[in-house]
């Protein structure tokens, strides 16, 4: 069976409470100079794969980055850094303006406690526009849409993180190799995409 749905079609009542969700999220998102990648606890962290003690542990892992990356001194003026962390995986997206800082960044969070590996995707150059940050807030919210089209059985697309800065899509999450790819597959029809960067930690499907 196919993973790829036809375009236009519905789910009804699931699309639409997804709809609903996504938007609302969207609604809440802000600018600042570190950004928090992670999720309230809520209805979702029932379904999650990582369990409650991990979901908050990331949580403060995020807050502890955020916090440390402002205090450093080394940074501070010299760019915007995004923090995510999925199953004690830090994923670092942003703009510095240069290799040290770039490097630096990745150091302050390698060091914090917990975190068992840090991806830098920070990139080098200027801060991206205000409309470029809103457009990345409207690709997330066409990409988590996207997932509710995924038809591998027993797939939950609140197990997936997604991510976007400057178009480029970070997909995180504990995931089958047939969910990954599915949910993959998806996004990257989604307008706004340029890239879609797999960043799963997979595991054998269960229900």
């Amino acid at each position: 069976m196919s993973h790829l749905k036809k375009p236009g079609r519905s789910n009804g009542p699931r699309r639409r409470a997804a709809l609903l969700l996504v938007t609302v999220a969207a609604s809440l998102t802000g600018c600042v100079p570190v950004i928090i990648g992670g999720a309230a606890l809520g209805a979702a962290a029932v379904y999650d794969r990582r369990g409650p003690s991990a979901v908050m542990e990331d949580q403060q892992i995020e807050f502890n980055a955020m916090r440390a990356l402002e205090d450093e001194p080394g940074l501070k003026g010299r760019g915007r850094i995004s923090v995510t962390s999925y199953n004690y995986q830090v994923l670092l997206t942003g703009q510095v303006r240069g290799a040290a800082e770039q490097e630096l960044a990745a150091g302050v969070v390698r060091r914090m406690s917990k975190v068992r590996k840090v991806i830098n995707e920070v990139t080098i150059g200027p801060d991206i526009s205000l409309p470029r940050k809103s457009e990345d807030v409207l690709v997330t919210s066409r990409a988590k849409l996207a997932l509710f089209n995924v038809e591998v059985p027993n797939f939950d697309p609140t197990r997936v993180k997604i991510v976007t800065e400057d178009g480029v899509v970070y997909l995180l999450g504990l995931v089958s190799e047939e969910e990954g790819n599915a949910a993959a597959e998806q996004v990257r029809y989604v307008p706004g995409v340029k890239q879609v960067v797999k960043l799963f930690e997979y595991r054998q499907p269960r229900t």
